[in-house]
């Protein structure tokens, strides 16, 4: 019977709980410290119960921080100085959490601002101590080879080096590669990279009758040999891993998947798991929300001014480009005249962007009250209400014209691979102030590329400094 590798968070269950411990701990040295010892402290006992509920509710704010970010990636391979890196950006994760539940709960004029600084720094102090002891006590047991199960790799002359260099000498493996099974050559007695060729295709059986093998590693040229050789190691009790295909960098994102009675190698820009897909909608969802109250309160406010400057609709209304091509209505607040669209031809040989899109400084078909809308990004608000139906989320690429679009390259069609969005890179890293459309493409395909919850967020903070700011929008 073969035990199913652990995967996603559960797998690092034991670094999560060390990190709720830190974060309670903490608060504690930080409380103790600030009231000069645990005695006075409980005296107090209205403060008590602040910090009290406070400490109840860190292991949630903690386990949200998970959620939404990836701060345990390849946390065992991960350096010391690495590892500062991380546990600071996961406790300022945690603060911040904490300050939105004072702040929520209208109880941050009761909080010490000094306990509050000795628990953030104890924080990180005990954070990074918990991780890189627990570290050293996992990668102590691994290189003694507790419980690790034994494999023999088989494969071929031509592919055995590069097979025993890709699984045979990591030490943070849950198996430990005891012999390598050369079927093309005869070759028992030598040794390659340092692990001892025990059998030839002749005396596989016999070396897995007479030695304890758990599991099997086939990585061969020959599909039908190769799975004939896997049905009789499993009639033989053996658990049998089989190469399907051999990947290099162009493919980057892997996962396994089965289609019918096919097993296929699935590969993108990017995968999300179901859990980030779900936060990322309920995010866009939760957003909308919000977002179309102020699309409210900005209709009452503007929508006269829009019609006095230039009668006609309130709403620009027109279809962009979605995921993957896909068409759908766009919503914004008019900031033009009504014969915008005639005359674009008639400036085009004024466009600043360098390729597929349109941007003029001045352009003389923006209303007055045009300019301070899309200054602001005002005129973006009803686009919340693309948001909420699906075609689009808070973050992601801006949905080009259909005339833009048809001039696509093909590399241009790769920053449509996920839901445009209200804001993203682009908007962050300069708006109209770029002005090459590669640019553009290698931002949004950075992007993509790089998805996590925790970089929309970022972005989402930064748009609102930008919009703020009112730098690069025309």
């Amino acid at each position: 019977m073969y035990r199913k590798k652990k995967r996603s968070w559960v797998k690092h269950l034991d670094f999560i709980i060390l990190d709720m411990l830190a974060a309670e701990l903490a608060l504690f040295i930080g409380v103790s410290m600030r009231f000069q010892g645990s005695i006075i402290f409980f005296d107090r006992f209205e403060w008590y119960n602040l910090y009290q509920n406070m400490a109840k509710v860190l292991p949630f704010i903690d386990l949200t921080g998970v959620l939404f970010t990836e701060t345990y990636t390849g946390i065992l391979r991960r350096t010391k100085y690495q590892e500062i890196t991380s546990a600071v950006w996961h406790c300022l994760i945690n603060f911040l959490g904490i300050l939105v539940y004072m702040y929520a709960n209208r109880t941050s004029y009761y909080y010490s601002r000094a306990a509050l600084a000795y628990f953030g720094i104890a924080m990180v102090l005990l954070t990074y101590f918990f991780r890189v002891v627990w570290k050293r006590v996992i990668r102590t047991r691994k290189l003694k080879d507790v419980n690790k199960s034994s494999m023999v790799v088989v494969a071929e002359s031509t592919t055995v080096d590069h097979c025993l260099s890709e699984i045979a000498h990591s030490p943070y493996t849950e198996f430990k590669v005891e012999g390598v099974v050369v079927v093309d050559k005869n070759m028992v007695g030598e040794e390659i990279q340092g692990i001892p060729v025990v059998a030839c295709a002749d005396s596989l059986f016999e070396y897995l009758r007479t030695n304890v093998v758990d599991e099997v590693f086939l990585d061969g040229n020959t599909r039908a040999s190769e799975e004939s050789l896997a049905g009789r190691l499993v009639e033989q009790g053996v658990t049998v891993h089989m190469s399907l295909i051999h990947t290099t960098n162009l493919m980057p994102n892997k996962i396994m998947e089965t289609y019918g009675d096919y097993v296929v190698l699935t590969t993108s820009m990017h995968i999300a798991n179901n859990r980030q897909a779900f936060f990322k909608r309920t995010m866009d969802i939760a957003g909308a929300c919000v977002g179309l109250v102020l699309s409210f309160i900005a209709f009452v406010i503007f929508a006269p001014i829009i019609k006095l400057q230039s009668p006609g609709p309130v709403f620009f209304t027109q279809t962009r480009i979605g995921r993957n091509g896909r068409r759908f209505k766009f919503y914004k607040f008019r900031t033009m005249y009504m014969d915008a669209e005639e005359r674009k031809k008639e400036l085009m040989a004024q466009n600043e962007i360098k390729g597929n899109m349109f941007k003029m400084e001045n352009d003389p078909r923006i209303i007055p009250i045009g300019h301070f809308l899309r200054k602001y990004s005002i005129d973006e608000l009803p686009q919340f209400w693309n948001v909420l139906l699906g075609d689009m989320s808070l973050v992601g690429t801006r949905p080009p014209l259909e005339d833009e679009y048809e001039k696509y390259a093909l590399h241009h069609k790769a920053r449509l691979s996920i839901k445009p969005g209200l804001t993203g890179m682009w908007q962050v890293s300069g708006r109209s102030d770029i002005k090459d459309f590669e640019q553009v493409v290698a931002l949004d395909t950075e992007y993509i590329s790089n998805w996590s919850l925790g970089l929309d967020i970022k972005i989402l903070f930064k748009t609102i400094a930008v919009v703020f700011g009112g730098k690069g929008s025309k």
